[in-house]
């Protein structure tokens, strides 16, 4: 295990390179120039092109990740495949460069390639958790990793405004390709390659597929693991809907504008880095999973509020008050999930935690997007499809047993 303090740097400023990503394309500004510039048209038809395109990108990292993540322990190729996802991502994105207004397919297309490459490239950025910090500093590391991605995507936001505000959105594009890439050498020359297991990438690849099966039964029979996952594919694919229909919720519902939607999140990010910060701490001292269980309380609550809001003052409020809880409850998850990993697994079971969450994720955008749709472009009723995400998600929660809380509490593993 390497604790050098350089590697870790260098792994949480990974988190400030990419941060950039989420906060332009797949929350802030390319939902708006999909749906407005290049879909066009009332009544929900840009939200269910959107959503059909979350969904795809996330079913093609759920079927992928695993596969890949146990290639990359067996054949010790974990930072080859971090940084071909990275390139794939950027790619994707400078493609966006090309979009015009009907270009709808083109569109949704370059967003699956540049989503693809970022969600599977975390993948393997995750993996490298366990690796670098002693069990009692994960919850404090990732928090901090968060923390600094949420100064990246205010950063990243407060860049791109001018660009977005007269409509050069090419230029919001370079300005993602070029602070990811910048950013994230660090993470390239320092972290570790990855201990080889002695096989090529063919031949992991082969034995990957054989062994898929029983990595699907080791976590089925690991009770806390599998409570874990089941509970986290429930909030977790509340937590990215979210993400990804912010956006189009603020413009939908509460009439806001491309700058008035950039401004929200950048204030949304400041409140975020607080509580990644403010709650890194308590991951490690009482358990990610009391954690896990006061912001989701939260998140229902506000979820609840807002299906009855009509002001966009009030709105705003409860944006910055849910995104006190956005950095803390994937941190705390990231945590939480690295603590039950066995030595030598690491990018094997981020794969699977990674199928767990993307496949999720197909449900909600798709749920989200098909509601507002046949609600004649009403979001409304897509607020309580999140809100009952949580719930359960908060339910199942309860059943498992925190490794890292002071005291054991429900099922053993």
């Amino acid at each position: 295990m390497n604790h050098d303090k350089r590697t870790v740097r260098a792994w949480i400023l990974y988190d400030f390179a990419n941060s950039i990503y989420p906060a332009v394309v797949t929350t802030a500004v390319f939902p708006l120039f999909y749906q407005g510039l290049i879909v066009g048209g009332e009544g929900g038809l840009g939200e269910l092109w959107w959503g059909w395109a979350v969904a795809a990108s996330a079913l093609v990292v759920a079927f992928t990740s695993p596969l890949l993540g146990a290639i990359a322990d067996r054949s010790g190729a974990r930072k080859r495949f971090l940084a071909c996802y990275v390139l794939t991502c950027l790619v994707g994105v400078g493609l966006m460069t090309t979009l015009e207004p009907g270009m709808i397919v083109a569109g949704f297309l370059f967003f699956v390639i540049a989503n693809v490459g970022f969600e599977s490239a975390n993948v393997f950025y995750n993996a490298y958790l366990p690796d670098i910090v002693p069990p009692e500093r994960l919850g404090r590391t990732s928090g901090q990793g968060y923390g600094l991605g949420y100064l990246g995507s205010a950063v990243g936001l407060l860049l791109v405004i001018p660009f977005a505000n007269s409509g050069r959105f090419e230029f919001v594009w370079l300005t993602v390709i070029v602070f990811f890439a910048v950013f994230s050498i660090p993470a390239f020359l320092f972290l570790p390659k990855g201990t080889a297991g002695g096989l090529g990438i063919a031949q992991a690849a082969v034995k990957g597929l054989g062994d898929f099966k029983r990595i699907t039964a080791e976590v089925w029979g690991h009770t806390n693991l599998r409570r874990f996952l089941f509970a986290f594919f429930f909030y977790i694919d509340g937590v990215l809907t979210i993400i990804v229909m912010a956006a189009v919720i603020a413009r939908g519902t509460f009439g806001f504008d491309q700058q008035q939607v950039i401004i929200l999140f950048l204030i949304v990010q400041f409140s975020a880095l607080a509580g990644a910060y403010t709650l890194a701490k308590p991951t490690d001292t009482i358990g990610p999973k009391k954690v896990l269980t006061g912001v989701l309380c939260l998140w229902v609550a506000a979820g609840i509020a807002v299906y009855f809001v009509e002001s966009p003052n009030i709105f705003y409020g409860l944006a910055v008050a849910a995104g006190f809880g956005l950095g803390s409850v994937q941190s705390a998850s990231r945590a939480l999930m690295a603590s039950l990993i066995p030595d030598g697994r690491e990018a094997e079971l981020f794969g699977f935690y990674a199928l767990c969450g993307r496949s999720s994720s197909v449900l909600g955008p798709l749920l989200f997007g098909g509601v507002t749709y046949f609600a004649g472009g009403n979001q409304r009723p897509g607020f309580l499809v999140l809100t009952a995400l949580f719930l359960i998600g908060l339910i199942l929660l309860q059943r498992v047993r925190d490794p890292r809380a002071p005291a054991a509490e429900g099922a053993t593993t």
